[in-house]
Parts: structure tokens; sequence; C-alpha cells
């Protein structure tokens, strides 16, 4: 059994792919990713400790873009939370500080994540701790990441992703179909072809004895996975 470490840093994913798996345009995982240039200025990426041109993306890189995508929405280029992202690198000491438990569920953590966000200035519509009733909470953008997130006991690092809200059926896990989206291990995409082929949901829930549930489920999140929303860069 691997470590914590083996985990988060097992590529998964391609990058172009991620944009279709977090649900953003085309090319905005790339550049929160790998950095980009825009009009002659190099812009760092925010994933990343530092450009590296690499096409292949790991565990860990893909949940920490997950967790920015909830902040797509925020009016503020993504590119702003790099210092912050940066800052909590060295204070977890951790390669991947959004991928851990400690950062959000942990008093001290949240603390710390609080006292980073107010050091390097950064805007309150990308925090990912506030303050409600006299108390470090999450933002909601932040919760709702932790929410769709199953954090192993024992590595307390997030093993593995529910990308539907409200809905368990269909998982990501870097140890199951190589992180593909699924129902128990079948392919959320393999079920959607069949279905695009013309195929019966009762008979797909035989041929992988499967529940009508988690069809459904799957069906429901390829066609939801179809449609990206606009992201800030």
């Amino acid at each position: 059994m691997g470590t914590a470490t083996d985990l988060l840093d097992r590529t998964v994913y391609g990058v172009d792919q991620v944009d279709g798996l977090v649900g953003l345009t085309s090319g905005t995982a790339r550049r929160w990713i790998d950095g980009y240039d825009r009009g002659g200025k190099t812009y760092p990426p925010v994933v990343r400790e530092e450009t590296t041109g690499d096409e292949l993306v790991t565990w860990g890189e893909f949940l920490e873009t997950r967790l920015l995508a909830e902040y797509r929405d925020a009016g503020v280029p993504m590119i702003h939370m790099r210092p912050a992202v940066s800052e909590l690198r060295k204070r977890f000491q951790r390669r991947y500080p959004l991928a851990h438990a400690s950062a959000f569920l942990d008093v001290d953590g949240k603390e710390l994540v609080m006292s980073v966000q107010e050091e390097v200035r950064l805007e309150k519509a990308l925090y990912l701790v506030v303050v409600r009733n006299n108390q470090l909470v999450l933002a909601p953008p932040t919760e709702r990441f932790v929410q769709s997130t199953d954090f192993g006991n024992e590595t307390r690092i997030a093993e593995r992703l529910y990308p539907l809200p409200d809905d368990r059926l269909v998982m990501m896990d870097p140890r199951r179909q190589f992180g593909q989206p699924v129902v128990r291990s079948v392919p959320t995409a393999v079920i959607a072809e069949q279905v695009r082929a013309g195929d019966p949901i009762d008979m797909i829930v035989g041929l992988y004895e499967l529940t009508r549930a988690q069809v459904e489920s799957a069906i429901r999140y390829e066609l939801i996975r179809g449609k990206p929303t606009l992201a800030a860069a």
C-alpha cells in the first residue's frame, strides 16, 4: 500500500483532460496548473511551484485545481490566489497543502490558513477560511470541496472525490480506472456511450451488475460534464 505522498504524486490525467473533469473552459486548467504567457507577460502557475511544461497532472494537482474551480465565479483572476498557495506550501511543508484535511478540518490548520490569507492580502472573494459568529469556518466554495471529498482516516489526504453535489454514486479515485469518473468501477463515459448507442438502462444495469440509480447518476454526470462554465484565468 502506497503512502499519502505516493498517491498525491500519482499521475492520472493529461492536462487538457482536467478542464472537462472539473467543468472549466478549454485551456483554463493548463493556465492554473502550469502558468501561461499573454501580451508579452509571463504568469506563473498557481498549482505548481514553477512552470514545468509537463503534460501529465498528478492527483494532488488535480485536487487543488478542483478546489480552485469552486472559485471560478469570484470575479478575481485566479493568479491572485498564487501567493496564498505558495505560502501555505511553505507553512504546512507539503507540496499539496490544499489536498490535506489539516488545512480545513483542524482548528490550528484553519488558523494558519487565515493568517496566511491576511498576510498576503488575498482578496476576500478568494478566502478559503472566513470568520462567522466569531468562529473560523470554511468559506462556501471550500466547504463544497470538502463535502465532495473523502479524506483518508490515516493519510488525511483527499483520496476520493465525488463530482456531483449530494450524490456519492459517481466517484473519482486514482486507484480506480486511472482516476476516471466511475460508478463502482465502471467508467461513466462507457455507460454514456452505451446510452447514446440506444441501449436501454435496464440492459446496462444487468450487464455491469449496477443499480438503476448508479446508471442514472452516471448519465446525469456525463450530461453535466459536457457543459463547462466560464472561469477567470
